[in-house]
């Protein structure tokens, strides 16, 4: 399967001088989820933000590599013009408009698109499809609800605008378990009934491999691991440093420091 989004051997510094993301590579086929996988700190939404071009509002660049949507070069479009092309980025901590109605908030997700009344009822049914529970909390304002209803909505805002490819920035974060799971199987579906396609970026790597077909792991800024979502969850590296399992006896905190320089790492 070809790419559909393709990250090729990208560099991300901050301020001039801090170099976070050290020429990582990734790819993300169409109609596809791909897992970005990772302790707080690896890289992991700088490599989203590097996709939405959201990192100069934080001081940060591209200075090498290239980043490509459908064959095309995208790492020097503007946040509004990838919208249009159908890449949206879902931010991590949900950032609804506290303010607004959930419904209101909805509203804004389709500010990109020159649709008609009908159209834009269209678009909120089916995402009050996908997410019943918005549908009842529509007139509620958003600063008001759950956390699951504000990641519901941010990710029902992200659909009204009618994505290709959705990069998912640590959806998980702060929820408790059944939530979460919810809001997984809800992706599920959005990529096998919508066709969109998803990268997401979560700490969660148990939860995520369980639903991704595909993984990269992050770790200080570079691709350490890759593989199909199934093999990396019963690889055993993984399991014992990013799922606490291991097969065999507990090591110890500097045997595991030992194994992991041997294993190369942290190169």
């Amino acid at each position: 399967m070809s790419a559909y989004l393709s990250i090729n051997n990208i560099e991300v510094i901050y301020d001039h001088v801090i170099l976070v993301l050290k020429g990582v590579s990734l790819e993300v086929p169409q109609g596809s989820i791909v897992a970005l996988l990772g302790a707080n700190g690896a890289g992991k939404s700088t490599t989203l933000k590097a996709i939405s071009n959201l990192l100069r509002a934080e001081r940060g660049d591209v200075t090498k590599g290239s980043i490509e949507f459908q064959g095309q070069r995208i790492d020097q479009r503007t946040p509004n013009d990838l919208v249009k092309s159908g890449v949206i980025q879902v931010m991590e901590g949900r950032h609804c408009f506290g303010h607004l109605t959930i419904e209101e908030n909805l509203l804004t997700g389709a500010y990109t698109r020159s649709i008609s009344r009908a159209e834009l009822k269209t678009s909120l049914d089916r995402v009050y499809t996908y997410f019943p529970r918005l549908k009842e909390r529509r007139t509620s304002q958003a600063g008001y609800t759950s956390g699951g209803e504000q990641q519901m909505c941010a990710i029902g805002r992200a659909l009204m605008a009618n994505p290709q490819m959705i990069l998912l920035d640590e959806p998980s974060m702060g929820l408790a378990p059944q939530i979460v799971e919810q809001i997984f199987e809800i992706v599920k579906d959005l990529n096998s009934k919508e066709k969109i396609s998803f990268l997401l970026a979560e700490q969660n790597t148990m939860v995520a491999l369980r639903y991704a077909d595909f993984g990269y792991i992050l770790e200080n800024g570079r691709v350490v691991m890759e593989g199909a979502a199934k093999e990396l969850a019963t690889n055993e590296d993984v399991k014992e440093f990013y799922l606490g399992l291991s097969s065999g006896e507990r090591k110890s905190f500097r045997e595991a420091k030992h194994y992991r320089r041997r294993k190369r790492w942290l190169a």
